[in-house]
């Protein structure tokens, strides 16, 4: 990557590393917006595969009106509706997930010091289709040709990443990280919408080269590759609630490698909308599948925004303590729970420059990354 900068391995704006003492406590109250991690040429080249998934909804004269009618259906909590056709997930993903995969592959890059730590030898890809899991054993090549397949294939460090509750800002910021870190990756979305159809018009844009002029030279033409060879990243995706998961299915959809496990503007949604004690069961299931050095990260709207209502008195809790509190301050059988990093709010701000057909807004978001230790 021309230009590219070496990434500040901090999550925070700070670079000093947390004690072991401060990782336990509460982070300060607000942070500055980390450093960006890539300059505004990759950045481009994200909203680039946006825009260009998504280029016959963004041009559609009913846009708008969708936008609307979605912003409609999460103000009275219906996510149902709001997530329950394709043409309303394109338009909430052209909308509303650029600006999260910019800000999640920050995170992400940022994280890369602990990310690292669970990469695994990986001696050849698995298939880069987007299939449904249920699905996924159908069309499979037999184990001849995938031990062919392997062998031909040279070896390589392979990162795993199960998104819970998200899909297209993850997938784009993950194929980021990927891309950045010279990697390959295994990616698991699961979400009870149907997001597979947008899943597949972004899994084709970040492995097609991106289109070119045709007075383009031909210096231009053969430096012009896609952000990823479709080997370097095999993607699943699940249809399912994650709060009604039996805990065989969920060890299913985590394996047996260490992974980064994601929740990312979900997890307050969870307990705000699925209740405390279905997610809390989740939660400390999630503690029991997981494999040995696995990261959890968080990352959610934060301050009150962040709230979620207990007993007949609603009285409010904030989502991070709800968290805290499962992970950190209650007893468990066989494993216990490190807290990396957590921030109560950054600001991620987009640089000027940028080019997308409608206007994006900066984010600010709380964000906690934790490490399991099974004993």
């Amino acid at each position: 990557m021309v230009g590219k900068t070496t990434p500040k391995r901090t999550l925070a704006a700070s670079s000093n590393k947390p004690s072991r003492g401060a990782q336990q406590q509460a982070a300060a109250a607000s942070s500055t917006a980390p450093t960006v991690f890539q300059d505004t040429k990759d950045q481009q080249r994200l909203l680039n595969i946006f825009s260009g998934a998504f280029s016959r909804v963004l041009s559609s004269e009913s846009f708008p009106t969708l936008l609307q009618e979605i912003k409609q259906a999460l103000f009275n909590r219906d996510f149902a509706a709001a997530f329950g056709r394709e043409d309303y997930l394109e338009a909430y993903a052209a909308r509303w997930s650029p600006t999260r995969a910019l800000c999640y592959a920050t995170v992400f890059l940022g994280a890369r010091d602990y990310v690292d730590q669970i990469l695994v030898l990986d001696h050849g890809p698995a298939t880069t289709d987007t299939v449904d899991h249920d699905q996924e054993q159908q069309g499979q090549p037999d184990e001849s040709e995938a031990q062919s397949r392997s062998r031909d294939s040279p070896s390589s460090k392979r990162l795993r990443m199960l998104s819970i509750g998200g899909c297209a800002a993850e997938h784009v910021a993950f194929a980021s990280y990927i891309r950045d870190t010279s990697s390959q990756g295994t990616l698991t979305l699961l979400d009870s919408a149907p997001w597979s159809h947008v899943a597949a018009l972004l899994q084709t844009q970040l492995t097609a080269a991106p289109p070119l002029s045709k007075y383009a030279s031909a210096a231009a033409k053969a430096a012009n590759q896609p952000l990823l060879l479709e080997p370097q990243l095999s993607l699943t995706f699940s249809q399912g609630d994650a709060l009604s998961l039996t805990k065989d299915k969920l060890a299913e959809l985590v394996g047996a490698q260490p992974l980064v496990v994601t929740l990312l503007f979900t997890l307050n949604e969870l307990y705000t909308d699925g209740g405390i004690g279905k997610t809390t069961k989740f939660v400390r299931l999630l503690g029991e599948v997981l494999p040995q050095g696995s990261l959890l990260l968080v990352v959610d709207s934060p301050g009150s925004y962040s709230e979620a209502a207990v007993g007949k008195e609603k009285k409010r809790y904030p989502m991070q303590w709800l968290l805290s509190h499962t992970l950190l301050e209650t007893d468990t059988s066989g494993y216990t729970w490190e807290r990396l990093e957590s921030q109560d709010s950054i600001w991620f701000r987009l640089p000027e420059g940028l080019s997308y057909p409608i206007q994006l807004e900066n984010m600010r978001y709380q964000m906690h990354l934790y490490k399991i230790h099974k004993t």
